[in-house]
């Protein structure tokens, strides 16, 4: 069976064969998709991570369908009706649609209409009228005119019922109907009567209508959403006539009364049975659908906002902004540690700028202060504006930091015990200005769910997302690596082959026994089996431990081809990594062996040259328009830099240093056409923008980068 399933992965994946079979047997070895990306390339030939993931999901759909297959066959094969050519059928099909219609003849039904006429005697009667001979149905149906049948119209109104459930459980009836549906389905929405006023914002789909197949996956989530929150009636229909007419010739032979007793039961059972039945099918396929593109979407912008550059270790003071409630700042160190906080008031309504900017220079001198980070909500740009004009006796560089997700973090029992003794408004303060230095290292403790730079999170299939988003979030953290001797268990926990207990334990031993010397003292941690030293020890890294390795994504199974290569170079592994010229006097085709290729060895020497480099950019200072404060001082035409905030499959949201964010529609993305935005756009990018119109009442911006 495997073998038919590694078949079929490699013709949906264009993946050969042997790699889907390399691929599935280290999955099943336990090992990790980030480890088998970096570390087993021979093995694979180079699969990276989304090729890996796409065959691990495929294996685990084919195998529950499988499962499912063995479930149908023995169901039928405990009523008898298992023929050969069913069995055949059923175990060739690869289709669960397909294996579904296959088993709904047998499937054990609820007492309907088609049931109770069995039950009176009136199937020989539905198989006479099936044959549609030309006799007359009423001389037909006399002769089941006993017991409970009390008339003729009764005797075939139970036939025709029959027949409307063969027909519905007939596969190629079933497949016309879907042919129909796919081909001509109209997707319709319409308000429900008394909700015009409370649905106002779904106002564009009070009287909706779009083929199915044209109907893009964010619109289709926001009918469902109206349909959920009781606004809309929003329906799926094919071309009824077209569709009938298809099924009336595969069933209806003749012109007779027999055969119009038929073709009543086919419009019955179209109309009943089928039609619905094909429309919840297609409703839940185009939701899966629309929910995989806007998990795609999702996962997008959260690997971007993980992989945000961060300032590194610096000494920071952190700002979330407020009016009333005065602006919350704390002073941290370089590895994030709280140092002071407190609150300070130079905006309305005490307006108590000369103080608070006295303190601001003040903890700036004392802290040893080299960055600010201030939070983008309310009160930021006018923050900014008050913290620019200061002046310190050192060079402080000032960024505008991302909100999302703070105040779910600051709430968290994760920030409860982090700061125990500090509200939330503290802990607000306190992410703001570590995600400054590190996002990935602080982003890792929210639900990547409430981070905020996604559409229609709520609506999608939630195990899916989470899924989607927490493989993101490993694959991240994977690719920068982590150090073990400051991270946090949160950020462990994503670590190939850890987990949260594993995690905790590593942050247990360092607090008792102080920061590890070497990869190798991790095997002391309590439950560092030998698997998990094996996923994990590539990505955590000790910077100026006893081996130079031990700081680089090398893994300690090819430490012993480094200490070859040195030793035949007459060197240290340290003077090997420091020295280039001594690199390329190397010829590696001799450190070839029967589990060590080329590709593996490629690595090493790309880690000897930089090792432990973070593969994420390097921040850069951003500044609004000094002008622009509110949405009434926008005006069409103006060009402006931004931020970008969110990326959807219909464009970009864009901060232009205003509360409301401004759209740049796919359409206003570049001078060419553009089928996907993250092709021009990532998030935090900083951009320029032109204004194109301004909605006031709806506080609705319209933005173009076309020929700025």
């Amino acid at each position: 069976m495997n073998k038919k399933i590694y078949t079929l992965i490699a013709q949906l994946t264009g993946i050969t064969e042997r790699q889907v079979e390399q691929t599935i047997q280290l999955l099943d070895e336990g090992a990790t998709i980030p480890f088998i990306s970096r570390y087993r390339k021979e093995r694979t030939g180079g699969l990276d991570e989304l090729q890996i993931g796409a065959i691990s999901s495929l294996w685990d759909k084919l195998n529950e369908l499988d499962k499912r297959k063995q479930t149908i066959l023995n169901a039928i094969e405990e009523q008898g009706k298992l023929t050969p050519e069913l069995r055949q059928r059923i175990t060739d099909s690869w289709d669960a649609t397909e294996v579904e219609d296959l088993y709904l003849p047998y499937k054990p039904k609820r007492v309907t209409r088609a049931e109770i006429a069995r039950r009176k005697g009136l199937e020989p009667l539905a198989k006479r009228l099936m044959l549609q001979t030309g006799e007359s149905p009423v001389k037909s149906a006399k002769k089941f005119v006993q017991g409970e049948v009390k008339s003729t119209e009764e005797a075939l109104q139970g036939a025709r019922d029959i027949i409307a459930e063969w027909v519905n459980e007939h596969e190629q009836a079933r497949n016309i109907v879907r042919k129909s549906f796919q081909l001509t389905a109209q997707l319709t929405a319409k308000v429900v009567k008394g909700k015009e006023e409370e649905g106002v914002k779904y106002k564009d789909y009070f009287a909706f209508h779009e083929p199915l197949n044209r109907c893009s996956s964010h619109r289709l989530l926001a009918l469902r959403r109206g349909e959920a929150e009781g606004i809309l009636r929003v329906g799926i229909s094919p071309d009824n006539e077209g569709c009938l007419s298809r099924l009336q010739r595969r069933f209806v032979k003749g012109h007779g009364e027999d055969a119009k007793q038929v073709a009543t039961a086919v419009e019955d059972a179209f109309k009943r049975l089928l039609k619905p039945a094909i429309e919840t099918e297609f409703a839940n396929q185009s939701k899966a659908k629309a929910d995989a593109e806007a998990i795609r979407v999702f996962s997008a912008n959260l690997r971007q906002l993980l992989l945000a550059p961060p300032l590194g270790q610096k000494r920071v003071l952190g700002i979330d902004p407020g009016f009333r409630t005065g602006c919350k700042v704390v002073c941290l160190d370089a590895q994030g540690t709280l140092l002071h906080y407190e609150a300070i008031f130079p905006h309305a309504p005490q307006n108590q700028q000369g103080r608070a900017a006295a303190k601001v220079a003040q903890l700036v001198a004392t802290y040893n202060i080299e960055a600010i980070a201030i939070g983008n909500g309310t009160a930021s740009r006018e923050t900014e504006q008050f913290i620019t004009s200061i002046r310190f006796d050192r060079k402080v560089q000032v960024f505008v930091v991302s909100e999302n997700g703070a105040s779910i973090y600051s709430a968290s029992k994760i920030a409860r015990e982090e700061f125990p003794e500090y509200d939330v408004t503290v802990r607000g303060a306190v992410s703001i200005g570590r995600r400054l230095m590190d996002p990935l290292a602080e982003l890792v403790k929210i639900d990547p769910k409430s981070i905020g730079v996604g559409q229609y999170q709520h609506d999608v299939d939630q195990t899916a997302l989470k899924k989607s988003l927490d493989q993101t979030v490993e694959l991240c953290v994977n690719l920068v690596g982590v150090n073990v001797n400051t991270a946090s268990k949160h950020l462990l926990t994503y670590v190939s082959g850890l987990g949260p207990t594993l995690a905790q334990n590593i942050v247990n031993y360092r607090t008792e026994h102080g920061p590890f010397a070497s990869r190798k003292a991790l095997m002391e941690v309590p439950r560092m089996g030998a698997k998990a030293f094996e996923q994990s020890a590539g990505f955590l890294r000790i910077p100026n431990g006893e081996n130079p390795l031990d700081n680089s994504a090398v893994h300690p199974e090819s430490y012993p081809i480094v200490e070859r290569m040195a030793k035949d170079l007459g060197c240290t592994v340290k003077e090997l990594i420091e020295q280039k010229e001594l690199k390329r006097k190397l010829h590696l085709a001799d450190y070839q062996t029967a589990e060590v290729g080329m590709p593996t060895l490629n690595d090493i020497m790309a880690e000897l040259d930089k090792p432990g480099r973070d593969p994420r950019q390097h921040i850069q200072v951003f500044s609004f328009d000094p002008n622009v404060k509110q949405i009434e001082d926008l005006h069409e035409g103006q060009v402006l830099p931004g931020i970008v905030t969110n990326i959807t499959d219909f464009g970009c949201f864009v901060d232009v240093g205003i509360k409301e964010n401004g759209l740049v529609h796919i359409s206003e993305l570049a001078d060419q056409y553009v089928s996907d935005p993250s092709s021009v756009v990532s998030l935090h990018q900083h951009v320029e923008v032109r204004v194109l119109h301004v909605d006031l009442a709806r506080k609705r911006i319209q933005l173009s980068m076309k020929g700025v």
